[in-house]
């Protein structure tokens, strides 16, 4: 069994990348995470204990975290907790790990550019013409653009009309798309 947690806080520490047995990429840095409260009394925010986190993150998700974060950023990483005891003759104590499954920046204190990696998706899931298409989602429901730049059309409508769409869950929902970039 195995403890999953997810982590709110800075990069406290230069992301570390390195390669280790078989060429496996491995990124390792530290995560600070302190709880805010208001003091009543005061009515003044006040901020917590502190605590750090080592993060490791392995192969396709460490390539990317190198290139992508650095020291103070504000990150939710989610993963799987390690706590580890340790003595080294002279002192003892505890290291708190997380090795993670999932990354990225915390958007409520800044803004973030997303770019997708062509080398870590299969063949098999390869995008569409226009790179926003839903898997299973033919292009021309996806790619009709008026002149405003969105398009909606409905689940399984090819003009955008909803009329005899009653199959599959969902039907009905709009479909969103921007001629070249993302609706979200």
């Amino acid at each position: 069994m195995t403890d999953t947690i997810t982590l709110t806080g800075n990069i406290a520490t230069i992301p570390e990348h390195k390669k280790i047995l078989d060429g496996v990429a491995v990124t390792s840095f530290r995560v600070a995470t302190s709880n805010r409260r208001l003091d009543r009394a005061t009515g003044q925010w006040v901020d917590g204990e502190t605590s750090y986190y080592t993060v490791q993150l392995f192969r396709q998700l460490a390539e990317h975290a190198v290139l992508s974060l650095s020291r103070g950023d504000r990150v939710i990483v989610t993963g799987r907790l390690k706590v580890r005891e340790w003595d080294n003759g002279t002192r003892r104590g505890t290291t708190v790990e997380l090795e993670a499954d999932a990354i990225g920046h915390d958007l409520k204190f800044g803004t973030s550019r997303f770019t997708r990696s062509t080398a870590s998706r299969p063949a098999a899931d390869a995008a569409p013409a226009d790179g926003w298409a839903a898997p299973g989602v033919p292009a021309e429901v996806t790619s009709e653009t008026p002149t405003d730049g969105w398009a909606t059309s409905t689940p399984g409508s090819r003009d955008g009309s909803s009329e005899g769409d009653t199959d599959g869950p969902g039907s009905g929902a709009p479909i969103l798309s921007v001629a070249g970039e993302t609706p979200f």
